[in-house]
Formats: structure tokens, C-alpha cells, sequence
């Protein structure tokens, strides 16, 4: 399997929501996180917009791959995250929106954050306290500490610690 060296993550929360929200009308909708399925990675390629070579991620081993989506409207991909659960932490490989939440015409805010928040939930589910890991561009290192909480650990490396986690997981994720 070939190996890649962690170029740093750079989505942008854009809003932090309750759920993700019409950029248009302001209404917000509940979201699901499943794992993603062989047949949702036919939807998912670079000809259709994305960025990341999901397929890569998708074959990992110890990766994770999740999407968003609205609830009962699981075929329409809103986001996609792929995390590695580490023995003290869940290490979070990469975050993006869907090319049709990105950009100044995007659909819905809240994507990122939604997906950051669920990966500092599944830390707390694992037993790891929340605590989550990522790579970031060198430029938005001071960006992740105030939209996100997260600690500049040194070098590129962020972590997102246990209130920090508890705040997102709080925001997205009432029960």
C-alpha cells in the first residue's frame, strides 16, 4: 500500500451550527454520520468535484471513512471525514465539504464543524476523553485555535482537548 505524507488539513468552519443550515433561507436540518459504502464511493471522485482521493482513504487500514448527510436523505453526501482511532485519541486524516457546500454559491454552512464535532464525539465513545488530532496548513494554525479550540501542539499538529471537544460535541450533538 503506498504511503502519503500528511499534507495538513485545511477546511474552513465556516459557521458553527446546530446541524447544518440553508445558506439561503437560514433553516437548519438534522444531520446522520454513517460510514461510507462501496456504492457511495461511485458518487465520490474527483470528475464529480471532490478534492481527496476518497477511494484511497476509503481502503486504509485503521481509517475510518463517514458522511454526512441529512437525515432521510442519506444519498446526497453533504461531507466526508476519515479518522484513525489511535490508542489515546482519534486522529482526524481529512475533512471536506461537498463541491456543492463550497465556495461563495455553497447550499449549507456547518458541514466541517459537524464532522469535527463527530469525530470528537467517537473519541469520547472510545474512551480517548475527546481528544483529537490533525495536521494543519502552517496558515491556519491560529484559525483552528479560535474556531475550533483546538491546542498548536508544535510544528503543524493540532489537538482539540476535552472541553473543546465537549463544546463542538455539544453543539451538534444533544443527546
Amino acid at each position: 500500500m503506498r504511503k502519503r505524507k500528511p499534507k495538513g488539513l485545511d477546511f474552513e468552519i465556516d459557521k458553527l451550527t446546530n446541524s447544518i443550515e440553508n445558506v439561503v433561507t437560514g433553516d437548519s436540518f438534522p444531520t446522520d454520520i454513517i460510514l461510507v459504502s462501496n456504492a457511495d464511493l461511485k458518487t465520490i471522485s474527483k470528475k464529480n468535484g471532490w478534492m481527496f482521493d476518497w477511494k484511497f482513504e476509503f481502503k486504509e487500514p485503521g481509517r475510518e471513512v463517514y458522511k454526512l448527510a441529512i437525515v432521510n436523505n442519506q444519498s446526497v453526501i453533504q461531507g466526508l471525514i476519515s479518522l484513525e482511532v489511535k490508542n489515546d485519541h482519534v486522529y482526524m486524516h481529512l475533512v471536506e465539504n461537498a463541491p456543492f457546500n463550497k465556495g461563495k454559491n455553497k447550499i449549507y454552512s456547518g458541514v466541517p464543524g459537524n464532522l469535527v464535532a463527530f469525530a470528537c464525539k467517537l473519541s469520547f465513545q472510545r474512551g480517548h476523553e475527546g481528544n483529537v488530532s490533525f495536521i494543519s496548513k502552517t496558515q491556519l494554525v491560529k484559525y483552528y485555535v479560535e474556531s475550533l479550540g483546538a491546542v498548536h501542539f508544535g510544528g503543524r499538529l493540532m489537538i482539540i482537548e476535552t472541553q473543546a471537544a465537549l463544546k463542538l460535541m455539544n453543539k451538534y450533538f444533544k443527546s
